[in-house]
């Protein structure tokens, strides 16, 4: 056989691969939001996939193998939009990359949800979502020193400052999406948090220290 037709052969088999390992990252998705992640059975994704039982292990070890693959997209989505969002208006920057973060949030919540569970049993799990956060928290520090190397000084300290604001991020969407919302005070959609969020930061990064 010609070298080329075993290097054409490889990366059929190779494209085959990735969309069998696409095809089970968004049956589990789906499983998760409808069953939940602790009652979704590997059996459940593969045939929600369309594949053998027997496929996912070609794949994945495990279940948990499986959920942190797709924290991995949720990081990605999140910084790779925050780096698109990056303009000359700081507002807007900051208003767009809360926005981003909402609705990765929103769309990755089922498996937020299990690594958030499985975190307090496993510190496996609590390290990877302390990951999570490391990436927003890496984009602020970023966003940060772009500021200072402008000429614009950010009195508060920066490592503190930029905990805080993906812990307000993490803990209103939480409270939000998963929670069911505050006890006290009216109904409050996306587009006011997302507003009131980013004008915290935004006022946060931009006004001297008192």
């Amino acid at each position: 056989m010609e070298p080329e037709t075993n290097e054409v052969m490889a990366m059929a088999m190779r494209a085959k691969g990735q969309r069998t390992e696409a095809a089970l990252q968004e049956a589990a998705r789906e499983v998760f939001a409808k069953k939940g992640y602790f009652r979704t059975k590997i059996s459940d994704i593969t045939e929600a996939a369309g594949r053998s039982a027997g496929s996912f292990y070609n794949y994945y070890d495990s279940k948990e193998q499986l959920l942190e693959s797709l924290l991995d997209l949720f990081s990605a989505e999140v910084l790779d939009v925050s780096l698109q969002a990056k303009t000359h208006d700081p507002y807007a920057t900051i208003r767009t990359a809360v926005a981003a973060y909402f609705a990765a949030y929103r769309k990755y919540l089922p498996e937020l949800v299990g690594v958030f569970h499985l975190s307090m049993t496993e510190e496996s799990f609590a390290r990877r979502w302390r990951e999570n956060r490391a990436v927003g928290f890496r984009s602020i520090i970023s966003g940060i020193a772009q500021l200072e190397k402008s000429g614009h000084k950010v009195d508060l300290d920066h490592d503190a400052l930029a905990s805080a604001l993906i812990s307000m991020l993490d803990s209103y969407c939480w409270t939000s999406m998963v929670a069911g919302g505050e006890l006290a005070g009216g109904p409050i959609d996306d587009e006011t948090a997302i507003e009131t969020i980013a004008g915290i930061w935004y006022r946060a990064v931009f006004a001297a220290k008192p």
